[in-house]
């Protein structure tokens, strides 16, 4: 039980990995807001939560809208008194030919996956400061770590994250907070179904071919578990990771080295 007194924000918690991420936080003995786009997930999720024994508390939320940003704050501030963790989880994939993705594609992954993650966390941190203790969580990706062709906007968007972490990390870390990422590989999730599918369409493939050689490159052998990420986001998140900030860790499987 590492989170046993602590409360924490999960964006897009109604599935995938913001879900797994939110019932192991519960699970450590943490209570859980879990702000979602689709407000019957985040109830869903919240429902799960409380069974678990712990306050869960749904919110519907667009996180590129700045009101809806200060409304997440206002939640959990009112719900639980303070927060101590926030995991920046939500995120959008567009899979498109370089030479055919438009500037709107472009802003819309732009604004989900690095613009609201700042924002979410300067929001947080505000709160934060003022106890001088806290922890923030970024999702990145290993494709914030290397170019990918049918990818360029998201992989844009995730090596963004990685400054914003670092950027952040010297920023706060005169107040006790603590900013780290997380950077997945092939997560058994609907992101991966809809990235193969759409990339298999462009490259001519089968539906699953795509998935399918990916997976088989991941030299453990196994496709990546929403739970895979939530270990470490919940290790990241406890008085065991007290003397690590500024951070962007692989959980891949070894598909990525570096």
């Amino acid at each position: 039980m590492r989170l046993v007194g602590k409360s924490a924000i999960v964006t897009g918690a109604g599935r995938g990995i913001g879900k797994a991420t939110a019932l192991r936080f519960a699970r450590e003995g943490a209570d859980v807001l879990v702000p979602d786009l689709d407000l019957a997930s985040s109830q869903a999720a919240a429902k799960e939560i409380q069974a678990l024994g712990r306050k869960g508390v749904p919110m519907q939320m667009d996180v590129t809208r700045m009101a809806d940003i200060h409304r997440m704050v206002e939640t959990a501030v009112r719900e639980f008194g303070k927060i101590d963790i926030l995991v920046n989880n939500a995120g959008i994939v567009i899979v498109r030919d370089l030479l055919e993705l438009t500037e709107a594609e472009w802003d819309r992954t732009m604004d989900v996956n690095a613009k609201a993650v700042f924002f979410c966390l300067q929001a947080v941190a505000r709160e934060m400061v003022k106890r001088k203790t806290g922890v923030i969580l970024n999702a990145s990706s290993v494709s914030g770590r290397v170019g990918r062709p049918m990818l360029v906007d998201y992989c844009a968007s995730k090596f963004a994250v990685v400054a914003i972490t670092q950027s952040a990390a010297l920023a706060l870390a005169p107040h006790g907070i603590r900013v780290n990422a997380v950077a997945p590989g092939i997560v058994d999730t609907d992101m991966w179904v809809k990235i193969d599918r759409e990339w298999g369409t462009l490259a001519g493939k089968p539906p699953g071919e795509m998935k399918r050689t990916r997976v088989e490159a991941i030299p453990l052998g196994r496709i990546e578990t929403p739970e895979d990420v939530a270990n470490l986001y919940t290790f990241l998140a406890s008085d065991e990771a007290s003397y690590i900030t500024g951070q962007t860790y692989n959980v891949c499987g070894g598909l990525q080295l570096n």
